[in-house]
């Protein structure tokens, strides 16, 4: 059985690792590439995208692909549109793996916005300082808010244009919530603004954000496409993965 995860994230590798020691598998998994170094899954390994659902499409019949798992970020909708299409052509079987959202607790200051350009709409009236963790793509929604001071943190240098009057900071997660901390204090930052990623990697800032009273603008994520069948775990995949289960993912 030869299963295509499209990946980048922890989830993908975690899949990725399980599948590759189980015997009369073989797993291949795809990357962007928009990561210069990214961190390489077990198992065969390809770089770049496919052109489009037609690409996707045919690299599974090329490869003998029985399965696709879209393992991709939350908010890569182009790429899981994708593969809803091709999957729905091919007749080939498809996961979404998507780890669940964030939830508010006591005590939390969220805003929930529906996009990046309604999350900039917000900003204005929370505060002047800005800690942006949205990711290197999309801060053109931010770039006409001249008057607050952005520190854009992301793994890659984000993409122009960017507001004005910012900071960059290169980092990748896992971070813990005092570093998290220590950070906001240290950059004086009234306002965090986060996509709803999910997961613990990087949770953490929301938990910093409460302990210091600080609003958090949450920008919602997109439904997975109509009809694709959804994981929240590698072990809800394994099981539709194990012999027998092909049958019930559409």
């Amino acid at each position: 059985m030869h299963v295509l995860i499209l990946g980048g994230t922890a989830e993908a590798r975690q899949l990725a690792a399980e599948l590759d020691r189980r015997p009369g598998l073989r797993v291949t998994t795809s990357l962007a590439g928009r990561v210069a170094q990214p961190r390489l899954p077990a198992g065969e390994v390809r770089i770049g995208g496919f052109g489009g659902a037609e690409g996707l499409a045919a690299w599974l019949y090329e490869h003998g692909a029985d399965a696709l798992v879209d393992a991709t970020h939350p908010f890569a909708t182009i790429i899981s549109a994708n593969a809803a299409t091709a999957a729905r052509s091919t007749g080939i079987p498809l996961i979404a793996l998507r780890r669940a959202g964030w939830e508010a607790t006591p005590g939390d200051r969220w805003h929930p916005a529906a996009d990046l350009a309604d999350a900039a709409s917000l900003l204005p009236a929370l505060g002047r300082r800005i800690f942006l963790t949205t990711g290197r793509l999309g801060l053109a929604a931010f770039a006409e808010l001249d008057q607050l001071h952005f520190l854009v943190r992301s793994v890659e240098p984000p993409d122009p244009p960017l507001p004005r009057d910012s900071e960059i900071l290169l980092d990748r997660g896992p971070y813990t919530v005092e570093g998290e901390r220590d950070l906001l204090l240290a950059r004086t930052v009234d306002v965090l603004v986060t996509k709803d990623s999910g997961g613990p990697a990087t949770s953490a800032k929301l938990t910093a954000a409460r302990q210091l009273g600080l609003p958090v603008v949450v920008v919602r994520r997109p439904p997975a496409p109509q009809g694709v069948l959804v994981a929240q775990d590698v072990s809800e995949v394994l099981r539709h993965l194990s012999p027998g289960a092909a049958d019930t993912c559409p």
